[in-house]
């Protein structure tokens, strides 16, 4: 027994500890030392958090590094992994097993997959999770064949504002199958309500909408979704997870089925990968889900045992019912996101969440100040926003990454006429210091 053992005892075992070591007070414990080798109390600072102490040690000199300051994001994020990820997923239980064929042997596994399900319905506001896709982009395509299987309708309206990275898939899946795809050009920064209320017909089959959208602006789509089911259509809704924390809920809203990025729960960037596609859905839209649902059940003798629920695909008897190919299910990145997400709790979240809008909220007042800054789009956001340069925000990006700043992503890769424009992301890892080293770095690059 230690010192701080003892005192993060309750009272109870505080007492029963005395009593087995037959002492009347804690400072019995010290009574064969003699008083000049008991030293006087430490001079330690505060505490750290586990974020706030590796920050500091990367400051030191000799702990120098040439990691770049990362203010990219564009669906994909630099946030804080705690190092207890790493070591949990490392240990040989977790890293050497595979996709559970048979089930009674893969307790764990499937127990990890069912706590992770859990999550995501919690988070999104859901009712059924399945056991994780492969990324952001293979989700939504995933579920666009889901609300085709569903309506055995055809056509899709997808907004503007959905990542161009997703859209860019959705085209290549669909290139050699019947699907219509009309995409809907964005209204000052958000949704076109008017002219996708105008798009949907009889024969629409879903609507796609992401939240927040490319461009890091929130919006509430209650509206919109209301639109899409008048016509008998569903609601698809890509989220960014970490923003559930304070924005409202796509299950609030009324979507069908949410799809989203998992990277940021506990997934370094790692160059792109591998990362994790979620994806949850409504109870009706359960049998129609791609990939397997682990469930809780008992067995004969009243224990508490996990099965693979639903299994839909080619090798389980599915044959050509089967709703996907998806073999493998990311097991081990859904592993990452459950952790993480227990790590941090519900006030966790929340606090992640507040700093990264926080920091988002201090950048773009500072940013907004320099001359000749505008702000791309005059909508709420929550860690992401877009500016508006007087000058090619390549040329920016570049002359900054020289000087080991990431300084956003220029979107005029994928959205025509915004040569100017530079689309920046703020994390719970980016300090004050960092955010005055940017927009002083981009004052300069711009005189």
């Amino acid at each position: 027994m230690n010192s701080t053992s003892f005192c993060c005892a309750g009272a109870k075992e505080r007492k029963e500890m005395m009593a087995t070591l037959g002492l009347s007070s804690f400072d019995g414990l010290y009574k064969d030392i003699p008083d000049d080798l008991i030293s006087s109390p430490l001079n330690l600072p505060e505490g750290l958090s586990e974020l706030e102490m590796l920050q500091k040690i990367s400051k030191l000199e000799k702990n120098h590094t040439c990691d770049l300051i990362n203010f990219c994001g564009a669906g994909f994020y630099d946030h804080f992994i705690p190092a207890a990820i790493d070591a949990i997923t490392s240990r040989g239980e977790f890293l050497t097993a595979y996709t559970p064929y048979q089930p009674e042997a893969a307790q764990g596994s499937l127990q990890s997959i069912f706590e992770y399900q859990t999550a995501i319905t919690r988070l999104t506001d859901m009712d059924v999770s399945n056991a994780s896709l492969y990324d952001g982009g293979t989700a939504m395509f995933e579920a666009i064949l889901l609300a085709l299987r569903q309506t055995r309708k055809n056509r899709i309206i997808i907004d503007e504002g959905v990542n161009p990275i997703y859209r860019a898939m959705i085209k290549s899946y669909a290139g050699n199958l019947k699907i219509d795809c009309e995409e809907i050009p964005m209204s000052g920064g958000l949704a076109d309500r008017q002219v996708i209320k105008q798009a949907l017909n009889s024969n629409t089959a879903a609507v796609v909408l992401q939240n927040p959208n490319f461009f890091g602006c929130t919006d509430d789509l209650s509206d919109i979704i209301e639109n899409a089911h008048a016509v008998k259509a569903l609601a698809i809704v890509s989220v960014y997870p970490l923003s559930l924390g304070l924005l409202k809920t796509p299950g609030e809203m009324g979507a069908d089925i949410v799809t989203g990025e998992g990277q940021s729960l506990g997934m370094p960037l790692l160059f792109g990968g591998p990362y994790l596609g979620f994806m949850a859905v409504r109870k009706k839209l359960a049998r129609k889900m791609p990939g397997r649902v682990a469930g809780m059940t008992e067995d004969q003798n009243g224990k508490r045992g996990f099965v693979l629920t639903l299994q839909t695909r080619e090798q389980h008897i599915r044959r050509e019912k089967a709703t996907s190919n998806i073999c493998t299910n990311q097991a081990h990145c859904a592993l990452r996101a459950i952790i993480y997400l227990s790590l941090l709790g519900k006030d966790g979240l929340v606090e992640v969440a507040e700093l990264c809008a926080a920091n988002a909220a201090c950048a773009f007042e500072l940013l907004t100040a320099i001359p000749g800054v505008e702000p791309a789009f005059k909508q709420p956001f929550f860690n992401e926003f877009a500016i508006s340069l007087p000058t090619n925000a390549n040329g920016v990006v570049s002359a900054l990454l020289d000087q080991g700043v990431a300084a956003g992503f220029p979107p005029s890769r994928y959205y025509k006429d915004m040569e100017n424009i530079l689309l920046l992301a703020f994390t719970e890892k980016r300090t004050k210091e960092e955010i005055n080293v940017l927009a002083a770095k981009i004052e300069t690059a711009l005189v």
